[in-house]
Order: C-alpha cells, then sequence, then structure tokens
C-alpha cells in the first residue's frame, strides 16, 4: 500500500475555479513579441493557472490582460484590470496544451 503524504499549502490566497478569458501578451526568449488569447483556469488575489498552445519559459516577459466587458458603463472602473505583470513558477504539459503557474508581481487588491 502506498501512503500519499499530503504537501504543505504554499498559496496565501485561495484559488477560484472561475474560467476566466484573458490576452498573454509578451516576448520570448528570442526577442519576439506574441499575443495569444487563452484561458485562466483558477484565478487569486496572487496569480493565475492559464491553459496555453505555446511553452511560457519562466525567462519570458510577460502580462495578462483580461478583456474589457462589452457593458463598460455598468462595471465600475476600479475592477477594470488593464495589465497585469506576472511571473512563470511552472508548467506542465498536458496533451498538446501547457498549464501555466503564474504569479502576480502585485497582488490583485482593491482599495
Amino acid at each position: 500500500m502506498v501512503r500519499v503524504i499530503p504537501c504543505a499549502e504554499k498559496r496565501r490566497w485561495q484559488r477560484l475555479p472561475i474560467p476566466v478569458p484573458i490576452f498573454i501578451r509578451g516576448v520570448d526568449e528570442r526577442g519576439k513579441g506574441f499575443l495569444e488569447f487563452s484561458t485562466a483556469l483558477d484565478i487569486s488575489v496572487g496569480g493565475a493557472l492559464v491553459v496555453t498552445r505555446r511553452h511560457l519559459a519562466s525567462s519570458s516577459k510577460i502580462s495578462l490582460q483580461i478583456p474589457m466587458p462589452p457593458f463598460p458603463k455598468l462595471v465600475s472602473s476600479q475592477f477594470i484590470l488593464r495589465k497585469i505583470k506576472v511571473r512563470v513558477v511552472q508548467v506542465r504539459n498536458a496533451e498538446g496544451y501547457y498549464l501555466s503557474g503564474l504569479a502576480f508581481f502585485r497582488p490583485l487588491v482593491v482599495h
């Protein structure tokens, strides 16, 4: 019988399993810019798990952009996120796609 010992949770904030459409914009390790429409599978104050077709190297300079809603007058401007700088913390291959764990440089906190 194999015993599984649970790992200590490293996250400071709870993740919400809510799919969010995002644009991933960046510069790859060769200096070439890219833009990819993707989905965050879950998101928290401190980071997100995204699914992509391209491998996001930890050396890539990346930012996320959440598309504006089609009804901007109904959404408070303090909740509209234009550009979020992130760093890649881990990448896993998932049957032709990549699951990338991203950490935000600054937590998404509304004051």
